[in-house]
């Protein structure tokens, strides 16, 4: 098997699905996996997309058992494409974009399909110093073909940009197809595992194998995710987004991509649970966050240590001291406790300020009093009475990013000493995971 994605972005869900499909069956069956970077658009490939792939990939255990990358083979490429020309099943068109898409739309040949075997090889030449969009290769099918996205397909076009791997060393590059093609041979693929955006894909790549003479790969096509907790899977819907504004980019925490998911504290395992639940059905699906959410709390939860966060704290007083500490559980049940040292002033958050003041509540773990900003304490038996969260004044600050904001606020002493990567839950706020920058990257309650 191969999973093919373009460094042209991070990895998204739908990626995740073909790579697990890809890697799992390849381990089932002993075979092997390989990593294929589809690297022959130079205006969209960027270099630190290789590595974040081979980065991603190795998080969630999956280590392929070759890689190879498409720019390695452009002489080959040229081979291939002109055993095809002199063949005559492939020729150079240089009719404008408007007329072709007319002719195909209209079921036409245009005159180029008609050059001579010279007149093509010559073309073939000359592209490699025309202007972009002067002239484009084109496999011979059916004009008339029932389906118009099997009609006479591109297969070379030329592209004025700089590879970030080879530079300006080529100007024709292969399109999808043909280099798909081409590589699936080379590399003895037997099974291909790939979204059914693919179908109409896997009939011209049927139509190159059979002109070839080579065997044809099992096409297994399953549905795609749609969408997840609402946001598209698509980069070009993604990209449609961020143009508007409404997301910021691909690091946008928003975006459910492995790599922000893994970097608000989602573990690995609750992700490829949620690939496996998924599977290989045909059915196109919209994914909600809950399943996943409960993935991951199952494999975090025991393993978060619990500790009090305020956002825009308003300072209380209380009118007295029943105890100068407060001892809480690290975890409910467990024999581990946080130690709390606290005066008369404490803090709360203002949204439980607005919404509890002048009623009697339960500061969590310590005592009860009627709020306000300056507090009567009415005792410390458990009561069926409002419970918040508080902080002693003496905190320290922190900044929890959400996946639309950040919040500052102040956290118990405690939280200090979480080290990078550990996550932790906040009390009545939910589970975040402490970043190399200092920040809490929030996950879910």
């Amino acid at each position: 098997t191969r999973f093919a994605p373009e460094p042209n972005g991070f990895l998204h869900l739908g990626h995740l699905k073909s790579a697990f499909l890809s890697y799992g069956y390849a381990k089932m069956y002993k075979g092997k996996m390989i990593l294929r970077l589809e690297d022959t658009n130079p205006k969209k490939e960027k270099l630190e997309y290789y590595d974040a792939i081979r980065d991603d990939l190795k998080r969630f255990g999956i280590v392929p058992n070759q890689e190879v990358k498409m720019s390695d083979y452009m002489d080959k490429f040229y081979e291939m494409a002109e055993e095809l020309l002199e063949r005559e099943i492939f020729y150079v068109c240089t009719c404008k974009q408007d007329v072709t898409k007319q002719n195909r739309w209209d079921g036409k040949g245009c005159a180029c399909r008609e050059n001579s075997l010279q007149e093509n090889l010559s073309l073939w030449q000359k592209m490699k110093k025309m202007k972009e969009g002067g002239a484009i290769v084109r496999l011979k099918t059916r004009v008339d073909d029932p389906n118009p996205a099997v009609r006479d397909p591109s297969m070379f076009r030329i592209i004025d940009a700089s590879h970030p791997l080879l530079g300006k060393k080529y100007r024709v590059y292969p399109l999808y197809n043909f280099a798909c093609t081409v590589m699936d041979h080379i590399l003895e693929v037997t099974h291909v595992m790939r979204d059914k955006g693919f179908e109409n894909d896997a009939k011209v790549q049927e139509f190159l194998y059979d002109k070839f003479g080579w065997d044809i790969p099992v096409f297994v096509q399953f549905g795609r995710i749609k969408s997840i907790g609402g946001i598209p899977m698509k980069k070009r819907k993604l990209k449609e987004l961020f143009d508007k504004g409404e997301l910021k980019g691909f690091d946008d925490l928003r975006i459910p991509n492995p790599r922000n998911l893994l970097k608000r504290g989602f573990r690995p395992e609750a992700i490829a649970r949620l690939m496996e639940e998924i599977g290989p059905s045909k059915n196109d699906i919209t994914v909600s966050f809950d399943n996943l959410e409960t993935y991951n709390r199952q494999l975090i939860d025991k393993k978060s240590d619990r500790y009090f966060f305020v956002s825009e704290p308003v300072e209380i007083e209380l009118d007295k001291l029943l105890e100068n500490e407060v001892k809480a559980p690290l975890y409910p049940g467990k024999k581990k406790y946080r130690k709390l040292k606290v005066s008369k002033k404490i803090l709360i958050d203002k949204a439980d300020f607005i919404a509890n003041v002048g009623k009697e509540i339960r500061l969590m773990h310590f005592c009860n009093l009627i709020l306000d900003k300056k507090s009567k304490v009415t005792g410390t038996p458990v009561k069926p009475i409002p419970k918040i969260h508080w902080v002693p004044k003496q905190g320290v600050k922190i900044t929890l990013v959400m996946p639309d904001k950040e919040v500052k606020g102040v956290a118990e002493k405690g939280v200090g000493k979480v080290k990078v990567g550990e996550t932790v839950q906040f009390e009545r706020v939910g589970f975040a995971r402490r970043d190399a920058d200092g920040k809490f990257y929030y996950a879910h309650r």
